[in-house]
């Protein structure tokens, strides 16, 4: 059994074994990169959410009197600057 057209069908099948496998490492890589990108947006939603809610805690573990107050206190002043509607 004579094995020399073995040889260049074992070498083209190993080239194209190594370019499929390349071309699967490069899609890896992109979906890793957009896998970190879009948990980098979830973990900056995260904290603007967890920011809400701490705003939120405050605002519920606040003493009615004193939160009417700051609210009266923020809505006069903008008062005097916004002129009115009705005008």
């Amino acid at each position: 059994m004579d094995l020399g057209p073995l040889i260049p069908i074992v070498a083209i099948a190993s080239g194209l074994g190594w370019g499929w496998l390349g071309l699967q490492h490069k899609k890896l890589k992109s979906a890793e990169r957009g896998a970190t990108h879009e948990a980098d947006e979830l973990r900056a939603e995260n904290r603007l959410l967890a920011d809400r809610v701490a705003v939120l805690e405050r605002i519920v573990t606040d003493h009615p009197g004193r939160l009417s107050a700051e609210i009266e206190q923020l809505s006069s002043p903008s008062r005097s600057r916004v002129p009115s509607l009705d005008q």
